[in-house]
């Protein structure tokens, strides 16, 4: 029988105590909790565990935003484009190289959306095949719906066949599902390294070697893991990859997406797009289309310039940071999240859709329950707590290393229970 302390020590105003001192010595402990300070509104109320889908913009951004308007765009007028703009795709793609994405200068540029640059390095990637009997592209049905899309409208307008990975939807594509579905018909893989769903940590070196090993080229999609986890592209021998800059690069709604090549394709590939900034001479006006040597080849229109002004302040906190403590502060934001889902949501009826081990995981979990829907989550947002809502029923709860403190996850967490009645 349980004595009176033993009830006593188990109540749930225990466990919420105890919560909230872990929360404490887990900020007060924290080797990257100075950075916070660096974002706008983390001074407030509000818990904002939306950051991978929109970073909070760093305070710096508004004046160097400023400065900009002041002293570039108004000081030097269509001057900058001679004096710095041009080169600044160039340029902050080799900083987000050398940073993030684990990759040597010349093979990553700054460049249109998302959905563009994929569809460019698709296309690039299926020329560079170059064998008719190669006529199979694969992918997973639980990837971002632009990538599906996309190789959906390529597949129509090529005659290409498409073949489905079907992954676990709490989890995601593994190694011996891409040895399965590729072979001597694969032309083209097409993956998320981190599931915008599950958080699935797809093993990106292990698959990019299977993808060779068939014979096949591989175009990795990074939006949810430039900047939450390491990354190492050149080491890996990935061909391609693309990624947004909006989510933990802070980089600001609509922020330009990255092009990465590898530079053993360069000399040799060009992509569909072809734009007056992709040319070898911009300016000369000249009749027919060139590429510029190189990643630049990979440029079509002009550049975004405030976009790439906003992540350049992100870009030298990470390589301050370095991205191996920001994974590991991930690491530690949802794994005390989970321990949270698993005493608070999970015994009123919550099911944690992201996988248990922490090696397998990117930076938010997500929680399905059938009680949950957008209805849920606005009513979350009126109380200043923020995460984002995925049909049919989950909740994400994104954590953005840099940004975010263990008691702005407990209060986030703490709301969601509030919803389920508990």
């Amino acid at each position: 029988m349980s004595t009176h302390r033993e009830e006593t020590e188990n109540t749930p105003a225990r466990a919420d105590g105890e919560f909230r001192v872990r929360a404490t010595e887990l900020d007060s402990q924290d080797p990257l909790a100075h950075y916070r300070q660096h974002f706008i509104g983390t001074d407030t109320p509000l818990s904002y565990l939306d950051g991978n889908s929109l970073g909070r913009p760093l305070k710096r951004t508004a004046e160097d935003v400023a400065a900009f308007i002041t002293d570039q765009w108004g000081g030097r007028l269509i001057r900058g484009w001679d004096e710095q703009w041009l080169e600044m795709p160039q340029a902050i793609g080799d900083q987000l190289g050398r940073a993030v994405l684990g990759a040597a200068p010349g093979q990553t540029v700054i460049a249109d959306s998302t959905t563009v640059v994929l569809y460019k390095l698709i296309r690039a990637a299926l020329a560079a095949v170059n064998d008719a009997h190669r006529d199979e592209v694969v992918l997973d049905i639980e990837n971002f719906p632009t990538d599906r899309y996309l190789v959906e409208g390529i597949a129509r307008e090529e005659g290409l066949t498409l073949r489905w990975i079907q992954p676990d939807p709490a989890g995601g594509v593994t190694v011996e599902q891409v040895r399965q579905a590729a072979g001597p018909r694969t032309a083209v893989v097409l993956l998320s390294q981190v599931a915008y769903r599950s958080a699935h940590l797809a093993d990106l070196p292990a698959i990019t070697a299977a993808v060779h090993d068939a014979g096949a080229l591989v175009v990795w999609d990074l939006c949810h893991s430039a900047g939450s986890v390491e990354i190492g592209l050149d080491d890996a021998g990935v061909d391609f990859a693309a990624g947004c800059t909006y989510k933990y690069l802070n980089g600001g709604p609509g922020s330009p997406a990255f092009a990465y090549v590898n530079s053993r394709h360069l000399g040799s590939l060009r992509q569909p797009i072809w734009g007056w900034m992709g040319r070898k001479d911009a300016f000369e006006m000249a009749a027919g289309y060139e590429p510029a040597a190189g990643i630049r080849g990979f440029l079509s229109g002009t550049p975004a310039i405030f976009g790439m002004i906003a992540m350049q302040g992100t870009l030298d906190l990470i390589e301050e940071a370095t991205m191996a403590a920001i994974r590991e502060k991930s690491l530690r934001l949802t794994g005390f999240a989970v321990d949270v889902f698993d005493a608070w949501l999970a015994p009123l009826g919550a099911k944690l859709a992201t996988p248990r081990d922490p090696a397998l995981r990117g930076s938010h979990i997500t929680v399905d329950h059938p009680d949950f829907t957008k209805a849920t989550v606005a009513g979350l947002w009126d109380g200043d707590v923020i995460p984002d809502f995925r049909a049919p029923h989950g909740i994400r709860v994104g954590l953005s290393p840099l940004s975010t403190s263990f008691g702005e996850v407990l209060q986030g967490m703490a709301a969601i229970r509030a919803r389920l009645g508990g």
